[in-house]
């Protein structure tokens, strides 16, 4: 019958609570939180090397630049998929794909699941990344757009400020998001196994992850480091 499952969760949690005062509120018992707020100590550099190497775990594709040469990397990217058509959010900054010979498709609330499948690429920053675990998360802040711009297309190119933009761990990452926005919590390419563990990527999401960690200056030494196979 329609709406039976829905009846007896909800009499579960009505039998659950039936023990609260009527006036209590659940501000009146704050929760501890004494655990631990990251896993050891690390320097921002170390903190930036540990997410390039958990976003390489999860089969991210992670590169290292410094702010002048993104526009150059953002293009070599998107040319090495051949993408022609690349849906931008609002608010991305321009010179990012100014040298990218692209058609550009600006996100709207007019732009369909269909559309967005019909474009090659999405390119978007991010409100933060994790270092301990790997994530990008995005808030649908400026140059991120809606969830769905970066569910649709087959491959997400994210960029990441070195600088202001990677925490260490969950908690601090809670910290500084805002709960009540839209968050898209992103560790690697859409993946998912069936019950023989055969991985099959692009199923909830893009099959392909380009990470984009933009230094102040250049990493001495390197130009951009691509993750192992």
């Amino acid at each position: 019958m329609s709406g039976t499952s829905r009846d007896r969760i909800l009499a579960r949690v009505r039998r659950a609570l039936a023990d609260v005062p009527a006036h209590e509120r659940p501000q009146d018992h704050p929760v501890p939180r004494d655990y631990l707020r990251t896993h050891g100590t690390r320097t921002p550099a170390e903190s930036v090397d540990l997410l390039a190497e958990n976003l390489t775990d999860y089969r991210a594709v992670v590169h290292r630049v410094d702010a002048a040469g993104l526009p150059a990397l953002l293009a070599e990217l998107l040319g090495r998929r051949g993408a022609r058509r690349v849906a931008v959010p609002a608010g991305l900054p321009a010179e990012w794909l100014a040298q990218a010979a692209v058609e550009q498709v600006p996100d709207s609330a007019g732009l369909t699941a269909r559309e967005l499948d019909a474009v090659d690429s999405v390119v978007t920053g991010c409100a933060l990344a994790i270092a301990e675990t790997g994530t990008v998360v995005l808030d649908a802040g400026p140059g991120q757009g809606r969830r769905r711009l970066t569910l649709v297309p087959d491959h997400h190119v994210c960029v990441v400020r070195t600088a202001d933009q990677i925490v260490d761990s969950v908690p601090q990452a809670l910290g500084r998001l805002t709960p009540a926005r839209p968050l898209t919590w992103i560790s690697g390419p859409s993946a998912t196994s069936d019950i023989e563990l055969d991985r099959v990527e692009g199923v909830h999401g893009p099959r392909a992850l380009d990470v984009v960690l933009v230094h102040e200056d250049r990493p001495r030494g390197e130009q951009h480091a691509v993750n192992k196979p």
